[in-house]
């Protein structure tokens, strides 16, 4: 079998079934879920195979004229795609069946009276699809109707059912969702057959599944308004195309400045047809914008002192939306997505709730509960629900992360179900304390993985919306985001770098997937360690080498990305530049440009004669930067252009520069430089001594009342992680003994007292209580119990909450006194669930300090004391 570039980024449960000449199915099975890639398209003929195309010929296409008009439209893209690949335009039809012995025919279960047909005349067996919802199937079916003699089925549940199995057979064939986004080109086949069987992937897990635009100026609202005019329609059509290709339902739309009913009476009309779910953003209740009321709200945004005019504000918005569908936002905050007053009580916000329900029912015709609802419980609001504050049952309570992927709250477990659920409103993107950050991909997937199975696992299935800013550049972590919604089952912890690598074949093809995959993660993880825009000279050590470490680890990176480009046919370069080399080049870029910085500081304080060489350095690289935005901004004829125009260099406080600033640097009047000394290694000293242990490489784990510690690969600042499933489990209430901990071998040169440092991920605490917590202790000393959240709260102005998301790290530390030196056993013991750890570190007398901590000791395996320079370990 010859197996199509594109493959799968997962292989699906498949039912395969066998079929009579009629039809009718005799036995079936479910494979599990892999991510090996498989396809049910290939471009050689097999036994029962149905001919999407050969020779030229392309089977026709055919749907009904009543079936919904997204569908139809859908069709066309698939008429389309077909096209990309093999050069060849099949027939589209909806009026009478197209001639040919083979056909391809779609429809949606009680909207196509073919599809109706087929079920009547139990030709297509619908169990498993009916009154479903957004499930397909893809089949092949004998003698569908008169004078054909076979047909590939497309069935959907639903409107968006029968729209996912469409886009599910283009991207089978070798179509991209990222084609027009990303740029991606199709790989041409001279041929494309559909293996015999029933194909589906099952009811997605998570209900709505969607992307929210914001923090769009300067880069999005630039690039929209230069292309189509606006952020409008023209544009919005490519954007709601691309979230049902990645099988997601539901989008927020931009909303700085812009207001998407108001701006272009099509965008709502148009965004029905295509099947997107719309909703508005945390603090835009019942449907109308923010920007609507700078346009039209009169007087105070305050319920108390005027609410009939509030009313009847909302009041218009639910008229408008009429009967499409939507996710009304209810409740309130203050003006411009700040806090309400001091004076806002939890009565006031109840009422507010009550009246916008009566406004829903009234404009509506049917009770509220009959229309999707959710309220938002970001930042304050949060406080007012631990409070009391209740909404009714039907509502969905979108519970939020702290804006910088860190999940603040989870349904307790136990509790009562609620009719409308719970959903998660995540960030990729932020602006606000204690720094914007806008500019580039900083969201590695283990993390995302991390968090969102914790949401899932506590039954957070109704909504999962992520903010992406721009959209572009963050094409990865939407596509594993909206693929994770669909089934979290389906990808586990250790099956994450599998996922990036069919990512990457299905954008440039198998050959170098591997290594772009292992690019994209690295990339990523580098730069989430610290975001871009809080990045200065001071970040890592120049003492202890770990800024040079750092900055070659960027341009080990950029070599390799490079090479590959430079392999690459020029069709696929603009896709590249995009989605791999821009990323790696820029912050490679950046970072070479504040260790530079950091080098001219320190020169200059010795007069050394090479500062006002960095100084120029420094300025070469400020310019490098610059082209670097030009560069993309060229890519498709200029397709792209204004999309990299966000400022990134320069913050002084957490909102943007107006414009990149070149960091201040030092230069020297000629005659007042010495000669440059050439660094020299400290000598060693038994006060640094240490032994520093990446979390993953433990010793033994001890598990335990169905508890079982797992490695976490790649996630994390410096290697992988380590945590215990599942993470529903409660607390382990008295640590010790063979309760679960991990066992480290350590060995240490002197007895007396040692410090040891515990980083963690910076998981907040989710569940009622003060904190999560972790103990520590050595041989068979009593455990010490560590609460990671002492003093914590997830608000601008908390010293410790600003610090841990700002490092990337929580880090806690413990002290313990040895009786004698030589070999002793650390161990790490669980306390509460989804404790996350990165690194352990055991200090004697003096850990230099730096960012990322001393580096693993003896290549990560050998536990002895290290003393070290010049080495940030295996990052």
């Amino acid at each position: 079998m010859v197996m199509l570039r594109i493959g799968r980024l997962f292989s699906r449960p498949r039912v395969v079934a066998l079929f009579l000449a009629t039809g009718f199915v005799i036995s079936a099975g479910q494979s599990a879920w892999a991510l090996d890639g498989t396809s049910y398209v290939t471009s050689k003929k097999q036994k029962a195979s149905f001919t999407l195309e050969a020779a030229g010929k392309a089977a026709p296409l055919y749907a009904s004229a009543s079936d919904w008009p997204g569908v139809l439209r859908a069709a066309k893209d698939l008429q389309a795609d077909i096209h990309r690949v093999t050069n060849v335009t099949p027939t589209l039809t909806t009026d009478k069946a197209p001639a040919g012995k083979e056909i391809v025919l779609v429809g949606t279960i009680g909207k196509s009276p073919l599809i109706d047909q087929l079920v009547r005349d139990k030709k297509l067996d619908v169990s498993g699809v009916a009154g479903k919802w957004e499930v397909f199937v893809e089949q092949i079916v004998e003698k569908p109707m008169p004078g054909v003699e076979r047909a590939l089925v497309i069935a959907g549940s639903d409107k968006r059912g029968t729209i996912y199995g469409i886009y599910d057979l283009s991207k089978e064939i070798g179509v991209s969702p990222w084609y027009w986004w990303a740029d991606v080109p199709t790989q041409p086949q001279k041929a494309l057959y559909v293996s015999a069987g029933r194909h589906t992937q099952g009811e997605p897990k998570v209900k709505y599944r969607g992307i929210f635009i914001n923090d769009e100026a300067p880069a999005l609202s630039g690039w929209a308004k230069e292309k189509f005019g606006g952020v409008n329609s023209k544009m919005y059509t490519h954007m709601f195309e691309l979230i049902l290709r990645l099988k997601g339902n539901y989008l927020w739309p931009a909303m700085w400045g812009n207001a998407f009913s108001d701006d272009d009476p099509q965008n709502p009309v148009l965004a029905d047809e295509y099947g997107i779910v719309m909703g508005t953003s945390h603090h835009e209740p019942l449907t109308r914008a923010h920007d609507e009321w700078r346009r039209y709200g009169k007087g105070a945004w305050n319920y108390q002192t005027n609410p009939e005019v509030l009313q009847e504000f909302w009041r218009g918005g639910m008229k408008r939306m009429g009967t499409r569908e939507n996710v009304v936002t209810v409740g309130m905050r203050g003006d411009g997505d700040e806090p309400m007053s001091e004076g806002s009580n939890i009565a006031l916000l109840e009422k507010i709730v009550a009246d916008q329900r009566k406004i829903i029912a009234e404009t509506t015709g049917k009770p509220a509960e009959q229309t999707p609802q959710m309220w938002a419980l970001y930042k304050e609001v949060q406080d007012y629900y631990d409070k009391g504050m209740r909404v009714p049952d039907d509502v969905t309570l979108l519970l939020c992360d702290d804006n910088w992927g860190n999940i603040r709250k989870l349904p307790k477990l136990g509790d009562k179900p609620r009719k409308g659920g719970y959903g998660i409103y995540y960030h990729f993107d932020y602006v606000g304390g204690p720094r914007n950050y806008k500019w580039l991909n900083t969201n590695p997937l283990p993390r995302i993985w991390e968090q969102m199975h914790l949401a899932y696992e506590y039954g957070v299935n109704q909504i999962w919306i992520v903010n992406v800013g721009d959209l572009k550049p963050m094409e990865l972590p939407i596509s594993f985001f909206l693929d994770y919604a669909w089934n979290p089952d389906n990808i586990k912890a250790d099956q994450v770098a599998a996922y990036t690598r069919q990512w990457a074949n299905q954008q440039f093809g198998e050959k170098h997937a591997v290594d772009i995959a292992d690019i994209l993660a690295k990339y990523a993880k580098y730069n989430a360690r610290r975001k871009p825009e809080l990045l200065d000279a001071n970040t890592y050590s120049l003492e202890t080498g770990e800024w040079a470490t750092v900055v070659s680890e960027y341009q080990q990176l950029l070599s390799r990305a490079e090479a590959i480009n430079q392999k690459l046919a020029p069709a696929v370069q603009d896709a590249y530049y995009e989605l791999v080399l821009h990323p790696v080049q820029a912050c490679a870029n950046l970072n070479e440009l504040y260790y530079t910085v950091a080098r001219n500081r320190e020169a200059a304080k010795t007069n050394q004669a090479n500062t006002n060489e960095l100084a120029e350095k420094v300025k070469v690289l400020f310019a490098k930067d610059t082209e670097i935005k030009n560069r993309y901004h060229a890519l498709a004829g200029g397709k792209w252009n204004h999309m990299m125009d966000q400022t990134h260099i320069g913050y002084t406080y957490w909102q943007q520069p107006n414009a990149d600033k070149m960091p201040d640097v030092v230069t020297l009047a000629a005659d007042k430089t010495t000669a440059t000394k050439e660094p020299t290694a400290l000598a060693s000293s038994t006060s640094n001594q240490y032994v520093s242990i990446d979390a993953e490489h433990y010793a033994q784990p001890v598990n335990g009342s169905g508890i079982t510690w797992q490695r976490l690969p790649d996630l994390g600042r410096t290697a992988g992680a380590v945590t215990t499933f599942p993470v529903t489990v409660g607390p382990t209430t008295a640590p010790g003994g063979m309760s679960p901990h991990l066992e480290y071998r350590v060995t240490l040169a002197k007895a007396g007292p040692v410090t040891v440092q515990a980083y963690l991920a910076p998981t907040l605490n989710f569940a009622s209580g003060e904190g999560l917590r972790y103990a520590v202790s050595f041989d068979d000393e009593a455990p010490q119990i560590i609460n990671l959240h002492t003093g914590m709260v997830a608000d601008n102005g908390n010293r410790p909450w600003e610090k841990a998301v700002a490092e990337n790290i929580i880090l806690k530390t413990s002290q313990h006194t040895l009786s004698k030196p030589g070999e002793h056993v650390l161990k790490f013991w669980r306390v509460d669930p989804a404790v996350v750890l990165e690194k352990l570190v055991v200090d004697q007398g003096g850990v230099k300090p730096s960012y990322l901590g001393p580096p693993e000791s003896s290549s990560g395996r050998k536990t002895t004391p290290t003393e070290t320079k010049n080495s940030v370990g295996q990052r």
